[in-house]
């Protein structure tokens, strides 16, 4: 098992889970972020840390793509380890649908 962030991250993009991953899985890109399906432990600290409720274990249905999602863009964008403000306009994104469509960036953050 693993975890995953899915579709509620994007424009959203809250960090409070990445200073509790205790092995730097996390990855940043310009609106959301990504964990690295291979590094995660599945220690399952993270997903309680989510205000908006996007990590997700991968043995919900459904997952697959999300888990390709993650890995694609963890090999591509910088690690972040710190937390960071959301991004503007966050509580108006919170659980809003069709975000990856929408919103989605492919471009990578900052990260630490």
């Amino acid at each position: 098992m693993t975890y995953v962030v899915t579709e509620n991250c994007i424009m959203c993009k809250y960090t409070d889970c990445v200073e509790v991953c205790p092995v730097d899985c996390f990855y940043e890109g310009e609106n959301t972020l990504v964990i690295h399906p291979d590094e995660c432990i599945d220690c399952g600290v993270c997903e309680p840390e989510c205000p908006a409720d996007a990590i997700r274990p991968d043995t919900e249905p459904d997952m697959e793509k999300w888990v390709e999602f993650n890995r694609k863009y963890s090999e591509q964008w910088p690690v972040i380890t710190r937390k960071k403000d959301p991004m503007p306009g966050y509580a108006e994104m919170d659980g809003k649908p069709g975000k990856l469509d929408a919103y989605f960036s492919e471009a990578p953050g900052e990260g630490d």
